[in-house]
């Protein structure tokens, strides 16, 4: 019996130490693909869109300024209401039609000051990259270049984040006197599932425009 306990007892070491690889080799993958951007680190998940400017840094409000890129884009207007169906098929799309997996992921809010996500955009990397045009429910467009109020944040991808990097940006532009608000706000998710919560970065931002300027229609 006593040989039968030390039997187990080694197996179960053995197995211990056995799950240890895996994970380790996974920590140092992980921290491999870490790189810095505008101050602020963050895990490359995939590649950014060309021409896609420096990250904000965590905590700051920076003004970003973004060039034309081509994205496609669900919203729950083309029957896909919740993240996971929007995400689904986005993701449908690009695999049909061979486009290249970037980041960030673009999470769009219809209405100023809501936490309610409305839209979601994969981004082509770059504006040449397959026709223009509808997909099923995933419409595909050229979005011009815009401005943004930008804040970065850290952790999860929640409503209780989005409202973290809101509250921050609202209360810089309201602070200063050379931008002002033109629209919703966006979330920006930068990583996969696969990254711990504790390392994802994203970036909320709000589009803005000079103070003496027209606001878009």
């Amino acid at each position: 019996m006593k040989s039968t306990h030390a039997t187990s007892r080694r197996i179960r070491r053995i197995a211990a130490r056995l799950l240890v690889i895996p994970a380790a080799a996974a920590a140092l993958l992980l921290v491999s693909c870490v790189r810095t951007s505008g101050g602020t680190w963050y895990v490359d998940s995939a590649p950014l869109p060309e021409g896609w400017p420096e990250l904000t840094p965590v905590g700051e409000v920076e003004i970003r300024e973004y060039p034309t890129y081509r994205a496609a884009v669900v919203t729950e207007k083309e029957g896909r209401a919740a993240t996971t169906p929007m995400f689904r098929a986005l993701f449908q799309h690009i695999s049909t039609n061979d486009i290249p997996m970037t980041s960030p992921v673009d999470m769009s809010y219809e209405d100023v000051g809501s936490d309610r996500m409305t839209g979601m955009a994969f981004l082509y990397r770059t504006p040449e990259l397959g026709p223009i045009g509808t997909d099923g429910v995933v419409r595909v467009e050229d979005v011009p270049p815009r401005a943004y109020a930008s804040t970065g944040v850290r952790g999860s991808y929640s409503e209780a984040r989005h409202r973290e990097g809101l509250e921050r940006v609202e209360a810089w532009i309201a602070g200063q006197p050379n931008w002002k608000a033109d629209g919703p706000s966006r979330y920006l998710g930068y990583n996969s599932p696969f990254v711990p919560w504790f390392m994802r970065y994203g970036e909320v931002q709000i589009p803005v425009v000079p103070a003496s300027a027209t606001k878009h229609p």
